[in-house]
């Protein structure tokens, strides 16, 4: 499981216009599930994504969280993150998990990062999304389960 954070004054996704999900301050978590990803792989993201310290204390460094700020969180489904980009100029998906198995996990980790921070939004699984953001900073890091 990959996610792609970034620290976001606000960020929203929208579906044929409509907004579904939206955050003030906090994080914009793009999220790509590949193969073999499970319960496990879903507590350690659930893990990293509340407890990484990316929020400046009042010395100005990096050691608050999200958990730390109440921030919100925006997770969106992106299976394009999961993709081999290692050779050729085609990206190749069969490193991403397949769109049933991957809307089940996503899902598991809506509900475990729902249960253990109040403040989550969503886009809409496998739809066309246009996600809009103002990356603070800018900060932004690729997380592994």
């Amino acid at each position: 499981m990959l996610a792609l954070i970034q620290r976001v004054t606000r960020a929203s996704v929208e579906v044929d216009g409509q907004v579904v999900g939206r955050v003030d301050a906090g994080l914009l978590a793009l999220v790509g599930v590949q193969p073999g990803d499970d319960a496990a792989k879903v507590a350690r993201m659930t893990q990293r994504l509340l407890g990484y310290r990316v929020f400046s204390d009042d010395a100005g460094k990096m050691n608050r969280s999200l958990a730390d700020t109440g921030g919100g969180l925006l997770l969106v489904s992106q299976f394009t993150l999961a993709a081999d980009t290692d050779a050729g100029m085609r990206p190749g998906f069969s490193t991403a998990a397949p769109p049933a198995e991957a809307e089940r996990i996503f899902n598991q980790l809506v509900e475990a990062c729902r249960g253990a921070h109040g403040r989550v939004e969503t886009g809409r699984f496998g739809a066309h999304m246009v996600v809009s953001l103002v990356n603070d900073g800018p900060v932004t890091f690729l997380l592994r389960a």
